[in-house]
């Protein structure tokens, strides 16, 4: 028998009864496939557990406490639309005894600070907990045999609390042992996402993309036919569709595609969360839950060259420049390395680099840690730094080898000020950065060229 269909679905596939409504139509539709059925906290419970710790941190647990209500009042309003009893009874106890668990574990960080790190990730994990329970009820209200597992007895992880690093292996044996035990007994298994455990057993959370992490670490684990992440649009696109809003939808994509455009800016899926998928070579499909009918976004290690060879053109903004000058650069060894090792000592991420003889140029999206970062690149050289600046990213299989896309697309911005490019990084994309001011106008015209204009004739202007 092939290997299940692994099902995530996001906050926004969640957030209320007819959300709610609309997955279980969606996994009863697909109950042959033998889903495992992996979904988020409802959408924005999880910002309003996050802002709660940081009240209770404050001081102010009994405030913060107050503010989740409205979000555990929505989960009641499911449960009364969607569950008959006595099952409905029997959660409606738990989510009181989960609003008074929470108001107990804010209390605690209130009164001792030094607990907030472990408990934040007590606290949040209520949102995918909480979910997950409702929807398996869900399930079986309509008829599936629908059996809810706990996270964190599936996804086990170090100890690093808000962004915990998973174990595969033991990941791998705890998801087969639960999940795989629930497959073979012919139920549905539904899980949390984004939640797991260290070994002493303290909870623990996966970070940005953690549900779709989850998905591709129990799609690993169960060896999937496919990944599917249902999300509120259908699929990758060729552009931002608040900045493009006729760009066109992508069919298929290849792993690495999908990873550049991801880490780019296209907010469809985080590039980490399909590298579980990535190594055992299974497929990820993003789905629009609004519209299952649809095809969506087929993810596979290979994929055919677009006809003009881009893909996709994404963008990231909010972008800090850093330039480091110096002539003793010139024919030295180890400045490079002393240039990262700065970056790495701090935990800032670097996203685009270009180098010269004398100086190196690299982009950071979050330039929290660059007061701290300055007066040791100044030890290396003169250090200049340029606020409101943008990635674009210019994406295809085909641009390795396909002659003329740079010329085509600094053709199509030739009267924008390009601050650094960056190409050969990688066979599949031209990176460069230009004024956040800009960047729609550079995001627009570039649509325009690789994909509503005829391409330019052999030998033309």
């Amino acid at each position: 028998m092939s290997g299940p269909v692994v099902m995530k679905f996001g906050g926004t596939s969640v957030e209320d009864a007819a959300a709610f409504e609309r997955v279980a139509a969606i996994v009863a539709a697909r109950v042959e496939m033998r889903p495992v059925v992996v979904v988020s906290a409802m959408a924005r419970f999880t910002d309003a557990l996050v802002a709660a710790v940081r009240q209770a941190a404050h001081g102010e647990p009994a405030e913060a406490a107050a503010t989740l209500d409205e979000h555990l009042q929505r989960h009641v309003a499911v449960l009364r639309a969607l569950v008959p009893a006595p099952e409905r009874r029997e959660l409606g106890d738990g989510l009181e005894e989960a609003r008074r668990t929470l108001a107990d574990l804010l209390r605690i960080i209130a009164a001792h600070p030094g607990t907030r790190l472990p408990l934040h990730d007590e606290v949040v994990s209520f949102g995918e907990r909480l979910s997950s329970q409702l929807m398996a009820a869900v399930l079986r209200a309509r008829g599936l045999r629908a059996r809810w597992l706990d996270a964190r007895r599936c996804i086990r992880t170090d100890a690093q609390h808000t962004r915990a690093e998973p174990l595969p292996d033991a990941t791998r044996a705890a998801t087969r042992a639960e999940a795989g035990a629930a497959l073979a007994e012919g139920e549905t298994p539904v899980l949390g996402g984004f939640i797991g455990s260290a070994e002493d057993g303290a909870t623990t959370t996966l970070g940005r993309g953690g549900s779709d992490y989850s998905a591709a670490l129990v799609g690993a684990a169960l060896d999937a036919a496919e990944i599917q992440i249902w999300t509120d649009v259908t699929g990758f696109l060729a552009a931002d569709p608040r900045v493009v809003p006729h760009a066109r939808q992508i069919p298929r994509l290849s792993y690495a595609e999908a990873a550049e455009l991801a880490f780019f800016g296209a907010k469809v899926l985080h590039p980490r969360t399909i590298q579980p998928a990535v190594a055992q070579g299974i497929p990820v499909r993003v789905c629009n839950s609004r519209q299952p009918e649809a095809p969506g976004t087929w993810i596979a290690a290979d994929t055919e060259p677009a006809a003009r060879a881009v893909k996709a053109i994404a963008h990231k903004s909010g972008i800090t420049l850093v330039q480091v000058t110096a002539a003793r650069m010139l024919g030295a060894y180890g400045f490079l390395r002393a240039f990262f090792e700065v970056f790495e000592r701090h935990r800032a991420s670097v996203d685009v680099v270009a180098t010269s003889e004398v100086s190196i140029s690299a982009t950071l999206d979050d330039a929290a840690a660059l007061p701290a970062l300055l007066p040791e690149l100044e030890k290396l050289g003169t250090v200049g730094v340029e606020e409101g600046n943008a990635i674009v990213c210019v994406v295809g299989e085909g641009l390795a080898t396909s002659a003329g896309v740079a010329g085509e697309a600094f053709g199509a911005i030739r009267d924008v000020n390009v601050r650094m490019i960056s190409q050969g990084a990688s066979r599949i994309n031209l990176t460069f950065v230009v004024g956040e001011d800009r960047v729609r106008e550079v995001v627009k015209k570039l649509h325009a060229a690789f994909f509503e204009l005829p391409p330019p004739a052999p030998g033309g202007d």
